[in-house]
């Protein structure tokens, strides 16, 4: 079995992730609609994470991380405060 046996949607599951996976994701969710929050980590996580990795200096760099505007992760490093 390869990816380019599956249906389009599934092909291109398998090439990201694998035959064997794409399967286990198909048993698991088959007949169910699924949509991906455009955001992985929970705003916690992402919070927590300024906290402990602010240095000062690397805001641009935390929000491209996690696709926050700078403005959002200064709020998250006041909140933190």
């Amino acid at each position: 079995m390869q990816a380019s046996d599956f249906v389009p949607i599934y092909e291109e599951i398998a090439k990201t992730i694998g035959e064997e996976q794409t399967i286990k994701l198909y048993e698991n969710f088959r007949g169910q609609q699924i949509t991906f929050p455009r955001r992985i980590y929970s705003i916690e996580y992402v919070s927590r994470y300024v906290k402990d990795n602010y240095n000062g200096s690397n805001a641009r760099e935390l929000a491209r991380k996690f696709d926050y505007s700078e403005r959002r992760i200064r709020e998250f490093i006041k909140q933190n405060k």
